[in-house]
């Protein structure tokens, strides 16, 4: 069986889904995914990103010839990339693709979610196979997300960190400004120094569920989205619903003494 998993989505979306998209390895497994989640599927035999491949190009008629010959070339093909797109289920015609849907509906975690679609039971825990998890001594701290609403204020996370008896370092994204911030290039280095933390801290966000699938302890704090749905996974994680400073300055050291 040769199987292909498109799987689109920025980050958190990707991770959520890690459980299901495991389970769906065949006997040669290749997925594809958003360009830079690539450094982040370790379980396949091959990886690509959806634009390197040029996936879009299928329902606008321009995709070569050798791409259709590839995806022809696989007996079962699982997508949440186009579900919604008649153009692009009508460029598919044919091949043996399996849509679901992108996105969570209902109460059910995101995780459970994802299962469900592919036929498998709830209860799975995201994790990023083949990280090593040696901690360094520092909190990190991760103020942002892919949407302002779900963001606590910035000052808050400041004052946090003032009352912590633990180095903090801070991480942002390319596009979010925060002085001395750390920012990485790949994913997969992300991972690793998330990987290294004592203990993190974070908004709902693909960095927060980044963090609880490398197994290092997280206090998330969540002020517009819906825990019950979108919470990390993971055996060492800390929801906190509309905190206050100090209720999260004690969540974090809760975590990082419960951990030490």
């Amino acid at each position: 069986m040769r199987r292909l998993i498109i799987r689109p989505g920025a980050l958190g979306d990707l991770v959520v889904s890690l459980p299901a998209l495991e389970s769906l390895r065949a006997d040669y497994t290749e997925v594809w995914v958003a360009d830079p989640n690539v450094p982040l599927i370790r379980f396949a035999d091959k990886v690509e990103g959806i634009g390197a491949v040029g996936l879009d190009l299928l329902e606008l008629g321009l995709a070569p010839r050798r791409l259709v010959e590839r995806l022809a070339g696989f007996n079962s093909i699982v997508s949440w990339y186009g579900e919604s797109r008649m153009a692009f289920r009508d460029s598919v015609a044919g091949l043996p693709f399996e849509f679901h849907r992108a996105l969570p509906s209902g109460s059910v975690h995101a995780v459970d979610f994802y299962l469900g679609q592919v036929g498998q039971p709830p209860g799975g825990v995201p994790r990023i196979a083949g990280m090593h998890r040696d901690p360094s001594g520092y909190a990190a701290i991760h103020p942002f997300s892919g949407s302002p609403k779900k963001n606590w204020p910035l000052e808050k996370f400041q004052a946090v960190a003032r009352g912590l008896a633990i180095p903090v370092e801070w991480c942002a994204g390319p596009e979010e400004e925060l002085a001395g911030a750390r920012r990485f290039a790949s994913r997969w280095d992300l991972a690793e120094w998330l990987a290294g933390a004592e203990v993190y801290l974070g908004n709902d966000s693909g960095v927060s569920h980044l963090a609880a699938a490398v197994g290092t302890p997280v206090v998330a704090v969540f002020v517009a989205t819906d825990p019950a749905v979108w919470a990390p996974r993971a055996e060492r994680v800390k929801v906190l619903v509309n905190p206050d400073v100090e209720q999260t300055r004690a969540a974090i050291r809760g975590s990082w003494l419960a951990a030490s």
